[in-house]
């Protein structure tokens, strides 16, 4: 008998029979039926449909959930943490709770650890190894925490915040706005414009983890939260600034714009002709601090 592809509803007793009948050699006597048996019980084993983790920060403090679906018998958990040169160790003594239910014939593993980020952590790369040793099944589920690092910051006390901020207006070298962890402002049309030009800066932290939250300001006004900044008009040069925040760090940016021309009296006659630089429209920022891993 063979049996492919194997369904759950295959699992069960199998029993084989074999007859053999026997007259012990006497035409006369009717034939006796010999029969011998044989049982197998067959269990299907179930691999892990779907792995998925979820997170929760406060401060430095992690909680983590890592859940197994549709296992069967029900997997296994465990935690590992990998160091920035790739040694990869299990996590030892965590607090952590596990559940396992029943999805019909299978079942879900889910586990919660709460794990606290040391001050001299950086970077932590957090892995859930899910198990399932009667299929030979392995797999993994990574989540990586990045700090923001200022290179050549300065602390310094931004009124506005409660306490000391990193603050950097550090140039930007060739290659380094594409890096990885890095924050990065960009300005549509420019960071150096034609007067009474609108100008929408935008920033984003590709590899950074917990993704940042962004707070924009200038001068004494109220903060705009959000990715993005529209300023109407430029009049003058200006400096902006950005904090950028995720629950393991953050860093106030600041971000300069400004006005290709300082003679600003041939745009107070909208009906004067006048000579306008539009070819200076800068691609990256002049000035920025950089987020990095």
């Amino acid at each position: 008998l063979e049996i492919y592809p194997t369904q759950l509803s295959d699992e069960g007793e199998y029993k084989c029979r074999i007859v053999v009948w026997d007259n012990t050699g006497n035409s006369t006597e009717p034939s006796v039926p010999i029969s011998k048996e044989a049982r197998m019980m067959l269990k299907v084993n179930v691999p892990p449909e779907k792995v998925e983790i979820t997170h929760l920060t406060s401060d430095r403090n992690l909680s983590l959930r890592c859940k197994s679906e549709g296992a069967k018998p029900p997997a296994d958990i465990l935690w590992t943490k990998t160091s920035p040169d790739g040694v990869e160790t299990e996590i030892p003594d965590l607090s952590k709770t596990r559940e396992i239910e029943p999805a019909g014939e299978l079942y879900d593993t889910a586990e919660q650890i709460f794990y606290p980020l040391e001050e001299n952590e950086m970077i932590a790369k957090i892995s859930c190894v899910v198990r399932h040793h009667n299929t030979n099944t392995t797999i993994y589920k990574n989540i990586t925490f990045v700090s923001p690092a200022i290179q050549n910051a300065l602390k310094v006390t931004i009124q506005r915040f409660a306490e000391p901020v990193l603050y950097s207006s550090i140039e930007n070298q060739d290659g380094q706005d594409n890096k990885a962890g890095l924050v990065k402002i960009s300005a549509d049309p420019g960071f150096k414009v034609p007067y009474n030009t609108s100008v929408t800066l935008k920033a984003a932290a590709p590899g950074v983890f917990p993704e940042p939250r962004y707070l924009w300001w200038v001068g004494d006004q109220t903060g705009i939260a959000g990715r993005e900044l529209r300023i109407d008009n430029l009049e003058e040069d200006k400096s902006y600034y950005v904090l950028a925040e995720n629950p393991l760090g953050r860093v106030v940016l600041e971000v300069p714009v400004h006005i290709t021309t300082s003679d600003y009296s041939q745009w107070n006659d909208s009906s004067r002709d006048g000579d306008v630089n539009e070819g200076d429209t800068t691609e990256g920022l002049d000035t920025g601090a950089i987020i990095g891993i």
